[in-house]
């Protein structure tokens, strides 16, 4: 038979319990035993005959309690107590090292736990980056696609484009030859006006009633025609019998106006040989010179005033009317007839400059040399337009012409050759030119 249970309380145990038969040992372990985390009782085997089974167990309380179950002596009594104190001490040390080894198996496990949790995730980035890489090779594939369905349609639209475009040549160049022969043989009617002594020969020319149908001559017969807008139209002199593309003034002064010279920015030089000024240069829309030829033709097809505007650099505004105005051909230098002053300015060109023939640097003329530009020079100028475009007005001979003046300048202006003005135009219309209201 074995012992009933006892509790071991001390190490001095009263007499009377060494006559149980079974002997049940509580040893109350340290508080921090609590860790071992075991809440069920544990068997463990003892290492020899006279020492039995032991188990430990933690109480509700955090308490560890130890039970040792010793087995019987001779005469059926029960051992002593502390028989097998070395044994239940070195298990209590198993159970010690037991516990440590649990505990680090569990942060082992906590670690491997953590790394596994870890592991899923990467896989999980790596299963949605693998999802999305199959999306965008979708996308790709899709889209690539598109770009050969645009790539077709581009091929095909560029096809059709390179046909119009070959079509469009085509007819540019036919237009083109139609142009020069337009240009070469207008598709109007020049006035060929019989001999009639009871009309003079500025009458004869700008028959208003037929210029409807016939080619305009000049800015004044597009105005008659009802174009009262500025811009540049192509008229067809009447003795030159060639069309010539001139700008015309349809706002000043009631309109009518063809434009020969305009400066306004110094954008054209025009320091220039005879051939230039014989033929013109610049833009139309911009600074210009018409041409002496294209000046003679429009001049001498019937009796025609000339308008000189002036402009200074604070934007002060005067002109100079001359009742008539011709230039001579080519043979005859071009010389310059001018007379019949007004205007608001002093006349500074008129009684200097006519009868005088027309030189430019390259005639071997000393003043267009100083001058350098074309122009009526008589020993040399006090009124000179074609000259170097000084900004701000005054200026000195310091530059390019030692030797002289070789600015924009009416000398009447400051009584002064060295100041160049801002703005100036020249435009001839008929004497007789009344302006109408517009239809």
């Amino acid at each position: 038979m074995l012992c009933h249970s006892m509790s071991l309380l001390s190490l001095t145990a009263p007499p009377g319990w060494s006559m149980c038969s079974a002997l049940y040992i509580l040893i109350v372990l340290l508080p921090e035993a609590k860790t071992d985390g075991l809440n069920a009782t544990v068997i463990r085997n003892g290492g020899g005959s006279q020492c039995g089974e032991y188990t430990n167990q933690v109480m509700e309380n955090g308490m560890c309690r130890l039970v040792a179950t010793l087995p019987q002596l001779d005469e059926r009594r029960c051992p002593d107590m502390f028989r097998c104190t070395d044994e239940v001490s070195y298990w209590l040390h198993e159970n010690e090292e037991r516990t440590q080894q649990i505990m680090a198996l569990k942060e082992t496990i906590s670690e491997l736990q953590e790394e596994l949790r870890n592991h899923r995730h990467r896989i999980k980035v790596l299963e949605l980056q693998s999802e999305e890489r199959v999306h965008l090779n979708v996308s790709l594939e899709q889209r690539f696609h598109e770009l050969e369905l645009h790539y077709a349609e581009a091929t095909t639209l560029l096809h059709l484009q390179g046909t119009l475009i070959l079509d469009l040549q085509n007819q540019l160049h036919n237009l083109t030859l139609l142009v020069d022969k337009v240009k070469r043989s207008p598709g109007c009617l020049i006035n060929i006006v019989r001999p009639n002594p009871l009309m003079n020969v500025h009458d004869a020319l700008h028959p208003e009633i037929q210029h409807v149908r016939n080619c305009p001559i000049d800015c004044a017969s597009i105005y008659h025609n009802g174009v009262r807008r500025s811009g540049l139209y192509t008229v067809v002199p009447s003795l030159a019998g060639m069309p010539v593309e001139v700008y015309c003034d349809m706002d000043t002064d009631g309109g009518g106006w063809t434009v020969i010279q305009r400066r306004f920015d110094g954008s054209v030089s025009f320091d220039r040989n005879w051939r230039d000024y014989r033929d013109g240069f610049g833009e139309l829309h911009s600074e210009f010179w018409l041409g002496n030829d294209h000046i003679h033709d429009l001049s001498t097809q019937g009796d025609y005033s000339l308008r000189i505007d002036l402009e200074d650099w604070s934007s002060k505004h005067k002109h100079a009317l001359y009742q008539s105005f011709s230039v001579e051909d080519e043979e005859h230098q071009y010389r310059l007839h001018v007379s019949g002053f007004s205007g608001t300015v002093q006349d500074s060109f008129s009684w200097y400059h006519d009868k005088q023939g027309f030189s430019t640097p390259d005639s071997g003329n000393i003043c267009a040399e100083i001058s350098h530009g074309g122009w009526w020079y008589n020993q040399c100028f006090y009124a000179y337009l074609n000259g170097v475009y000084y900004r701000g007005g005054h200026y000195t001979p310091k530059g390019r012409g030692p030797l002289g003046p070789d600015g924009i300048v009416w000398h009447s202006w400051k009584d002064s050759d060295y100041y160049s003005l801002r703005k100036v135009s020249m435009m001839i219309r008929p004497r007789s030119f009344q302006s109408r209201s517009s239809p």
